[in-house]
């Protein structure tokens, strides 16, 4: 435990940040899971939605440094892609 005051402000910052990264990262998980399955149901027009949501949501989170802004567009990138593929298939 810390004894100087700004080393236990520190920690108490440190939780702060961590609970919101949390929040953000179970947040993006449920959106990403959300989309998945519009597209494994063949409901485009749902995952269409869904793959604007998540995008907005990964930029969110790339803008608060939850998750980095090239992992943010990997990730829409390859969304992009499998609702494409997806939606051609079809």
């Amino acid at each position: 435990m810390a004894n100087i005051k700004s080393a236990k402000k520190r920690i108490r910052v440190i939780d702060k940040k961590t609970a919101r990264n949390r929040r953000i990262k179970n947040h993006l998980k449920e959106v990403l899971k959300a989309f998945d399955a519009a597209v494994e149901e063949g409901n485009f027009d749902a995952a269409a939605e869904k793959l604007k949501l998540a995008e907005k949501k990964l930029m969110q989170a790339a803008s608060k440094h939850t998750i980095s802004k090239n992992a943010a567009s990997r990730k829409v990138s390859r969304l992009t892609k499998r609702f494409n593929a997806a939606k051609a298939a079809k």
